[in-house]
């Protein structure tokens, strides 16, 4: 098939996969296949573990020393439109701005080792995005749309006292990286995503290509009510130590992640970005001419490495660098590496640019 007919296709599949409906009945065999593997979770944790592990959940009412390191930065509350985003800032604000988009299931923190590297040359903010941590967290998945969430990053880069940024994006805050930098071009001078496809390749497999069908499982599982929040918090959100605790990733990294979703209703308010992700997904995001480091850690167990492949269509700009065997969280698992990485493509492309 020639590249017009695969597009077409692409483009076919898209408009008819917008509608919710239509997507139930096309992934039907996937929410049905969902069901024994959640079953199955939950019987392993209970033969390792016992009963009351499923319910354990410890009490966080104050945040780990660690994520107040003032090496870090000051933490700082913004009123941006009619919320309260919870920011982390360092470094010079007359220097060029860097903004980091953490992922699920983390928060600001996530970005640590990048912010100790770059807050000497940048003026570095790093969010906890709406409904995530300390930041304010609405009710009602309405509010977790793709459009709410760019604008709560447009206003921020404005109330900070800049005009454009250099933006750092993974897994959600990359997806939403995308879309921004798509929606509002002459506002991103560079823009470095890590393991997360431009959305319109992620569209194109996640359609089709069973392998990153049956990766995404845990997509279809977060649609449904209560559940999913449920099993997220199973043995103290024993998730996160199983999928975050890789690398440099210590038991109080850990802590610092746990006590950011333990805060009240921010797991719910956290999951409403999955509720609302089929329909980001299968609305057009379109080309992103903005300059495009993508850093990739080939072992991911959640997105297929094929995704890193082929995106030069939807952003003509791009720089790919592949980490072989690196997990999904990247910039926390090798971050000596991914920082180099990042050094290396400013500069060049600061040069480049006198």
């Amino acid at each position: 098939m020639n590249l017009p007919s695969r597009l077409l296709n692409v483009s076919v599949r898209m408009s008819i996969l917008k509608y919710s409906c239509v997507r139930t009945l096309y992934y039907l065999p996937m929410y049905i296949l969902v069901i024994p593997v959640v079953i199955f979770i939950v019987l392993k944790g209970l033969l390792r573990h016992g009963p009351c592990w499923l319910f354990y959940k410890k009490e966080r009412l104050e945040r780990p020393a660690c994520m107040d390191d003032p090496q870090l930065g000051n933490h700082k509350f913004v009123q941006v439109k009619d919320i309260k985003l919870h920011i982390v800032e360092s470094g010079d604000p007359k220097n060029p701005l860097m903004l980091f988009l953490h992922g699920f299931p983390e928060c600001w923190y996530s970005w640590r080792h990048q912010i100790r590297t770059f807050n000497k040359d940048y003026h570095c903010v790093a969010i906890d995005m709406r409904g995530v941590g300390e930041s304010d967290g609405p009710p009602g998945k309405m509010n977790y749309t793709c459009d709410l969430i760019t604008g709560d990053v447009c206003e921020l880069i404005h109330v900070l006292g800049h005009e454009t940024c250099i933006l750092i994006g993974h897994d959600w805050g990359g997806l939403i990286g995308w879309k921004f930098a798509a929606q509002y071009p002459e506002m991103v001078d560079k823009y470095i995503a890590m393991n997360i496809p431009h959305p319109d390749r992620f569209n194109e497999l996640v359609s089709l290509y069973l392998p990153q069908i049956i990766k995404s499982w845990y997509i279809f599982f977060f649609q449904m009510p209560w559940f999913p929040e449920r099993g997220v918090q199973m043995g103290d959100y024993n998730m996160i130590n199983e999928e975050c605790k890789h690398g440099e990733t210590t038991d109080e990294d850990i802590e610092a992640f746990k006590y950011s979703i333990s805060r009240p209703d921010r797991l719910h308010t956290f999951m409403n970005y999955y509720r609302n992700e089929l329909t980001l997904i299968f609305t057009k995001t379109g080309v992103v001419k903005t300059p495009t480091l993508l850093i990739w850690g080939t072992g991911d167990d959640y997105l297929h490495t094929r995704l890193s492949y082929d995106t030069e269509k939807f952003c003509p700009n791009l720089k790919v660098e592949r980490i072989e065997g690196g997990n999904h969280f990247i910039q926390q698992e090798q971050p000596d590496l991914v920082n180099q990485l990042m050094k290396k493509y400013l500069e060049k492309e600061i040069t480049l640019e006198i």
